[in-house]
């Protein structure tokens, strides 16, 4: 079994701290651009529970990917367009009391497994040394998984020819 140690237990409870109240921060702000800037942060500490985890490759594609290209394309739309205040959104009666009826009903789930039934939480493994690293994920990726890889990547291509093509503004004759 693996032993953690209290710093590991602050570090962690820290860490999931900061992803919950920037979760709920992105959820609650009424400006667009703080909001995306909470999601930002959650971003960042998910990529750091990656690292506890071992995983540095996915670390690092959490943040390159998500926290910086994605996210850096929300900004520029949530500026181009001008929508930094979000307007009053109508909401049905019925929603706010089912979100917070489900939400406790998940909790108490949730209490119920961590409590009475802690066997029926998959057991922890030693994962082999090299999980997570850039030459397993490459290995896997190019020998498992070459046919689908090159499939995505030609949907891309064409996805950002369609995107130029329609862009582009038609001269008049």
């Amino acid at each position: 079994m693996i032993e953690a140690s209290l710093t590991d237990f602050i570090l962690f409870f820290g860490l999931a701290l900061v992803a919950v109240a920037s979760a709920l921060g992105m959820l609650f702000s009424k400006n667009a651009i703080y909001s995306a800037l909470n999601l930002i942060l959650n971003f960042v500490t998910v990529a750091i529970f990656y690292l506890l985890l071992g995983a540095p490759f996915i670390a690092l594609s959490q943040v390159g990917v998500y926290a910086g290209a994605i996210m850096v394309l929300f900004l520029f739309v949530i500026m181009l367009l001008g929508a930094e205040k979000l307007g009053s959104a109508s909401t049905l009666a019925w929603q706010r009391p089912l979100a917070l009826a489900l939400g406790v009903i998940l909790i108490i789930e949730a209490g119920y497994i961590l409590i009475f039934r802690p066997g029926a939480l998959p057991a922890a493994s030693a994962a082999p040394s090299d999980f997570g690293s850039a030459t397993s994920i490459g290995n896997t990726l190019f020998n498992n998984y070459l046919l689908p890889f090159e499939v995505i990547s030609v949907l891309l291509l064409v996805a950002m020819v369609g995107a130029i093509v329609l862009s582009k503004k038609k001269k008049p004759v």
